[in-house]
């Protein structure tokens, strides 16, 4: 064999596997672990599996945002919960020269080998859901290959967007609004508390946060599926929220998110009149605080889990996204009552977490929580666990010493990359 022959078969073999770390660099984690990842997905799919089925549950959802969190929990209750066959659209990095794919795309490939498994339809389209060829694309697989859908979930979580009409890249910010923001903020990487200043966002960095986080693009999705006649009579959509105590409102509630918040329930409102032809319900689940990459860059948010987490946990209350969504499906969008809304119409997810006696709970600690007491006075520890897990990290019965394939396939795409 010629020597450049067998260099090039010596360097494809460690590019494909290698030994994977977790590698954090403030809140976002740039490894994932494929393995890990796999069984994180067939963790939440036995969760779901535990329930009763649904006894008339979803036939075909789409779901906007597949990928991670509360998207990819509503994926596996929608299929293993509810029997459904499933299209999901994310934009995921496969992996390239040694370096792992992302978590979403080891998630995906997870999901679709479990379902396929399960003998149920899921496909993925991978890419941009802002643009207007992704939607042509779903739409075109919608017609050939599943039909009329009646659920829609919208989970999309991205820092940019990029107008499909005007070409314009606009960028959210997590700014109060008005004043300066101070306050006391976990640095996760230091496990240490420090104080925090942030400047009131301006009139540009608002507008560009509701363009990017606020329901013009859940709209223009709906609009698109309604004009190509693929959506099912009593077809429900569904757009997820936090509100969160008072102590989170100065940046989040009353900030540039908060802003991006109340246009999507004004964009619900709008959706139902475009629904009215198929008796469909356009509704705004508000959920509770977890762990995702979004979360832990807010700040006075990671600590303020730390705290609720353990709190819940002692109290037996504590759900992650998939217990929640598991709720979501069974004792709202299918349960045989419908779903039950608040006096502004919303589902309310985080009712566990917002009642009385738990946020005093919180209240009453959060004072005296400190650098020095921090991991024996919170649950930072499983804020740290559940962080990780994300990225395929800290799961039983992974071997995390020894290398693993990095090259996966997703089903549905074809091909490994």
């Amino acid at each position: 064999m010629p020597q450049e022959l067998l260099f090039f078969f010596l360097e494809a073999y460690f590019i494909m596997k290698a030994q994977v770390k977790p590698k954090t660099r403030g809140f976002v984690c740039v490894t994932a672990h494929p393995e890990g990842c796999a069984a994180h997905v067939k963790q939440q799919i036995e969760i779901a599996k535990n329930k009763a089925p649904l006894a008339n549950g979803p036939k075909n959802v789409l779901i906007l945002g597949c990928s991670t969190g509360y998207g990819l929990a509503s994926r596996i209750a929608a299929a293993f919960l509810g029997n459904a066959a499933t299209l999901g659209v994310c934009f995921e990095r496969p992996s390239e020269k040694g370096r792992p794919a992302s978590a979403g795309w080891y998630n995906t490939a997870a999901f679709e080998q479990e379902a396929k498994e399960a003998g149920l339809y899921a496909k993925t389209i991978n890419g941009d859901a802002f643009s207007k060829e992704i939607k042509e694309q779903t739409i075109k697989t919608l017609k050939e290959e599943m039909g009329p859908i009646d659920l829609v979930v919208y989970s999309l979580a991205s820092p940019r967007r990029t107008d499909p009409e005007t070409g314009e890249t606009h960028k959210s910010t997590l700014k109060p609004i008005g004043e300066i923001f101070t306050g006391t903020h976990l640095d996760t990487d230091k496990a240490a508390l420090v104080d925090v200043s942030i400047e009131p966002a301006n009139p540009e960095e608002v507008a560009a946060t509701v363009k990017v986080m606020g329901g013009e693009d859940w709209e223009l999705w709906m609009e698109a599926l309604s004009q190509a006649g693929i959506l099912a009579p009593n077809v429900q959509t569904v757009n997820y929220s936090y509100l969160g105590p008072e102590i989170t409102w100065d940046i989040y509630k009353n900030g540039t998110i908060g802003k991006a918040k109340e246009d999507i329930e004004a964009t619900a409102q709008r959706l139902n009149k475009l629904l009215e032809p198929q008796s469909g319900k356009a509704m705004i689940s508000v959920n509770k605080a977890v762990v995702t990459q979004a979360s832990s860059a807010i700040p006075v948010v990671p600590l303020y889990i730390s705290i609720l987490f353990k709190i819940m946990k002692e109290q037996g209350l504590h759900e992650d996204c998939i217990e929640q969504m598991v709720r979501l499906f069974t004792d709202h969008l299918y349960s045989e009552q419908g779903p039950q809304l608040d006096d502004q119409g919303r589902i309310r997810l985080d009712d566990w977490e917002m009642r009385a006696d738990i946020q005093a709970a919180v209240m009453e600690q959060w004072p005296a929580i400190t650098t020095e007491n921090l991991k024996a006075e919170t649950d930072f520890a499983g804020y740290q666990e559940n962080f990780l897990r994300l990225f395929g990290f800290g799961l039983p019965g992974i071997n995390y010493e020894e290398e693993v394939e990095l090259e996966v396939d997703i089903p549905s795409q074809g091909v490994k990359a």
